[in-house]
C-alpha cells in the first residue's frame, strides 16, 4: 500500500481526516520489512506529533466540508489593546471594529468555504444548505495538496472570480494594459504597479512603490530577473557577517562544531534566520519569492537528524543557485546532496535491500506530480536504478558496488543500465528526463501559477507556463516571462491571500524595519548580534503561525493555498504581533515610531488615515471602513475631526487597523 499524505485517503481521493504522511498501516515497498527510522514510518527525526496542521491552533489546516469550521476552537481569542483594560467599553468597541475591518466575523471564526468568502466573494455555506460539498469535475480527485483544497465547496469563491481564459503579449506592461479585471475585490483594479509589487515582493513598502513607477513595469521585472545587478542591502550584509556559518563549507562546520556549539550557534538553525533576514530585507525580492518556492516546491526540512551541518549547503548549492535557472539543474543538483538523500533514506538504499523514498518523492511531488503518468512499477523501478547513490561522511558519493545493474522502464525512460561503473552517468540521465518531462512542465506551471497568481489559476495560463517550460529546457525566468505576460496574471488582482509568514514580512516591510539596533540597546549574549537575535525572536513567532521557513517536516512542503491557513487564532495572532511591531516589541532593530510614519501628518483625522493607507498598504479605503477604524479612536469621530501626530494618542491602534483589513492580507 503507497503512503498517504494529509488529506488523502487510502482510494487517492481527498480525505480531512487521514493520517500524518506517513500512515502507521504504510507497508515497507523494499521487502525488508523495515519502516525508514522516527516517527510512525517518517523520515528520520520526523515526530507527527510535531505537525502544525493541529485542527483550530495555527499552522495549515485542511478543510473539512461537514463542519464549519476546523474544530477544536472556542471562539474569537481576546484582541488585547494596550491602553484599555478588558472591562472598559471602548476595549470592546475596538475589538468589535477590528472584526469589522478585517472583513466580518465569519472570517474569524468560521472556516472552510464561508470564511473564504470573506476575501473572495460570495458562495454557499454547506452548514446551512445541508449539501455535500461539490467537487470540480474537471480536475483529478488528486493531483496535489494544493488542488485536492481548493477541489469542493472551499474553492467556489475562488473559482468563481478567476480569469477563465486570457491573451499574451509581447511584455508585461502591454499584458498589464490590456488587462481587464472583472472580479469583485476590495483592492484598486486599475493599479498595475501595487498589483506587481503585491505579487513579486514578501511586501511592498515606499521603495518598491518608487522603483517600479521610475523604472517601468518591464525595466523593473528585467532587473529583477537578475538579482546579481541589485546591490545588497545594509540588512542583508550584516546577516551575511553576522550569521557566521551560512558561508562555512561542511568542513570548517565540522572542525568548529565544539566550539560553535558552546556559543549555542546551530548551521541549521541559522540557515532559518538567513532565509528570514534575506525576505525582510533584500531588494532582490523576485530571486527571495522563488527561493521561498522552491523551498516548498523541493523541500528538505530544516531541521533533520544527521543534516544538521548540510541543510544549509543545500540552501546555498541547491536552491539558491539555481531559483532563477534552470529547474533540470537544480533537480540533477539535489539530487546529488546529502541532505536530500540522508532526509529520504537513500543513503540506506542498496542493490540487496531497496529504500523507494526519494525515487518516489522524486516523482511526486519534485517533477510529474503525484498520480499523474506513473505507477507501483515506475517507482519500484526508478528506486532500483537510484542504488549506489550515498553519503560518507555527510557529503554524496556514488557507491557502484550498490548499485542494481539490469534493464529499467519508467514513465518511457528505458536503458539497459549494464554497468555498476555507468549506473551514475544512467541516473543523471533519468533525472534529466524526469525534469523535462511534459507532466513535470504543467506540475511545475501550476505550482508556479498558484504560488503568484491564483488559488485555481487559470488552465490557459498554466497551459501557456508549460508550454514555456518544455520550449525553453525548464528555464524559470522564461516560465515567469510568460506568466506576467499575459492577462491571467493582471486580471488575478485580490485573489491571493498572504500566507501567516508573508503576513508578517509585509507588515515589517511596510513598517521599513532596520537592521540595526537602537542606540541603548544592551545585550545579555555575547555570542549572538542583536539582529541574529531578533531574527531568533521571529522565527520562533513564524514557529507560532506553523510558518517558519523550509521547518515542515514533511517533504511536500507548505500548502499555497488560503483555505489551509483560515484559522482565527493564526488571524489574531498575525494583528497582535503586527501591534508589538508598531509599538517597537522587536527590541533589536529599529522602527519608526508610530506618530513619524507620515513625515508631517495632516492636521484632520480623514486626511490623516487616507495618507497612512496610502503609505502603508497603497490604498485609500472605502467610506465604510475608514469610519470603522475612526471610530475606533471616538465614537464621534468623524473626518473632520483635528489630530495630532499621535492620532489623539490612538496612533498605534490606528495603523494595527489598517494592517487588519483585507487589503493588507491580500497579495
Amino acid at each position: 500500500m503507497p503512503r498517504r499524505r494529509p488529506g488523502q485517503g487510502p482510494d487517492g481521493n481527498y480525505d480531512p481526516y487521514a493520517d500524518s504522511y506517513y500512515e502507521s498501516g504504510y507497508e515497507d515497498q523494499t521487502g525488508s520489512g523495515r519502516r525508514p527510522q522516527g516517527g510512525v514510518g517518517g523520515p528520520r527525526g520526523y515526530d507527527r506529533q510535531a505537525m502544525p496542521a493541529d485542527r483550530g491552533g495555527s499552522g495549515p489546516h485542511f478543510y473539512d466540508p461537514a463542519a464549519r469550521g476546523y474544530g477544536g476552537g472556542n471562539g474569537l481569542p481576546d484582541i488585547e489593546d494596550e491602553d484599555f483594560d478588558d472591562e472598559e467599553p471602548s476595549n470592546w468597541r475596538r475589538r468589535t471594529a477590528m472584526i469589522a475591518i478585517g472583513g466580518g466575523a465569519a472570517a474569524l471564526i468560521g472556516g472552510g468555504a464561508y470564511a473564504v468568502t470573506q476575501f473572495f466573494g460570495e458562495g454557499t455555506d454547506p452548514a446551512n444548505t445541508g449539501a455535500e460539498a461539490p467537487v470540480d469535475t474537471a480536475a483529478p480527485a488528486y493531483v496535489d495538496q494544493n488542488q485536492s483544497l481548493m477541489n469542493g465547496q472551499a474553492g467556489l469563491g475562488i473559482r468563481k472570480n478567476t480569469p477563465t481564459k486570457g491573451n499574451s503579449f509581447g511584455t508585461p506592461a502591454d499584458a498589464a494594459k490590456n488587462a481587464k479585471v472583472t472580479a469583485k475585490t476590495v483592492l484598486p483594479t486599475k493599479d498595475p504597479v501595487r498589483h506587481l509589487a503585491g505579487r513579486l515582493t514578501f511586501g511592498p513598502n515606499a521603495k518598491t512603490i518608487a522603483d517600479i513607477n521610475k523604472l517601468g513595469i518591464n525595466a523593473w521585472i528585467a532587473k529583477q530577473l537578475k538579482p546579481e545587478t541589485i546591490p545588497l542591502t545594509r540588512g542583508e550584509q550584516k546577516a551575511d557577517a553576522e550569521l557566521v556559518t551560512w558561508s562555512m563549507t561542511y568542513e570548517q562546520l565540522k572542525t568548529q562544531r565544539e566550539d560553535l556549539d558552546k556559543k549555542g550557534i546551530q548551521a541549521d538553525e541559522q540557515n532559518v534566520r538567513y532565509a528570514i533576514a534575506k525576505q525582510l530585507f533584500s531588494d532582490r525580492q523576485l530571486f527571495e519569492m522563488m527561493v521561498d518556492f522552491f523551498g516548498d516546491y523541493f523541500h528538505v526540512a530544516a531541521f533533520h537528524e544527521g543534516n544538521e551541518l548540510t541543510r544549509a549547503s543545500f540552501e546555498r548549492d541547491v536552491i539558491r543557485k539555481y531559483a532563477l535557472g534552470n529547474y533540470v539543474d537544480m533537480f540533477v543538483a539535489g539530487n546529488k546532496h546529502s541532505a536530500l538523500l540522508k532526509y529520504l533514506d537513500q543513503d540506506e538504499s542498496s542493490k540487496d535491500q531497496i529504500n523507494e523514498n526519494l525515487a518516489r518523492e522524486n516523482l511526486e511531488l519534485y517533477t510529474v506530480g503525484a498520480f499523474n503518468g506513473y505507477t507501483e512499477t515506475d517507482v519500484r523501478q526508478a528506486a532500483m536504478l537510484q542504488t549506489g547513490r550515498s553519503v560518507r561522511d555527510n557529503q554524496y558519493v556514488y557507491r557502484p558496488e550498490q548499485h542494481y545493474v539490469g534493464p529499467v522502464k519508467i514513465m518511457g525512460f528505458s536503458h539497459p543500465n549494464p554497468t555498476a561503473e555507468g549506473g551514475e552517468a544512467v541516473q543523471e540521465a533519468y533525472f534529466r528526463y524526469l525534469a523535462l518531462h511534459p507532466n513535470t512542465a504543467r506540475y511545475m506551471a501550476q505550482n508556479l501559477a498558484t504560488r503568484f497568481v491564483s488559488d485555481v489559476p487559470p488552465k490557459s495560463l498554466v497551459d501557456a507556463m508549460a508550454k514555456t517550460y518544455l520550449e525553453k529546457k525548464s528555464n524559470i525566468p522564461a516560465v515567469l516571462m510568460t506568466m506576467l505576460s499575459r492577462t491571467e496574471f493582471w486580471e488575478s488582482v485580490g485573489q491571493k491571500v498572504r500566507r501567516p509568514a508573508e503576513y508578517l514580512t509585509a507588515t515589517y516591510r511596510a513598517l521599513e524595519i532596520g537592521a540595526d539596533a537602537p542606540a541603548g540597546f544592551t545585550s545579555n549574549n555575547m555570542n549572538l548580534s542583536p539582529m541574529v537575535q531578533g531574527l531568533g525572536d521571529i522565527k520562533r513567532k513564524l514557529e507560532e503561525f506553523g510558518h517558519a521557513p523550509m521547518e515542515l517536516p514533511t517533504p511536500n512542503g507548505y500548502p499555497d493555498v488560503y483555505v489551509a491557513w483560515t484559522s482565527a487564532g493564526t488571524m489574531v495572532n498575525q494583528w497582535n504581533d503586527a501591534y508589538n511591531a508598531i509599538t517597537g516589541g522587536r527590541r533589536q532593530f529599529t522602527w519608526p515610531k508610530p506618530e513619524a510614519i507620515i513625515a508631517s501628518p495632516p492636521a484632520t483625522a480623514g486626511a490623516y488615515l487616507d495618507a497612512l493607507t496610502k503609505k502603508l498598504i497603497n490604498v485609500t479605503l472605502d467610506n465604510d471602513r475608514r469610519m470603522a477604524i475612526l471610530h475606533i479612536v471616538s465614537p464621534t469621530m468623524t473626518a473632520a475631526t483635528p489630530v495630532d501626530a499621535t492620532f489623539n494618542g490612538a496612533i498605534a491602534s490606528v495603523v494595527r487597523a489598517i494592517f487588519a483589513t483585507p487589503h493588507h492580507h491580500l497579495r
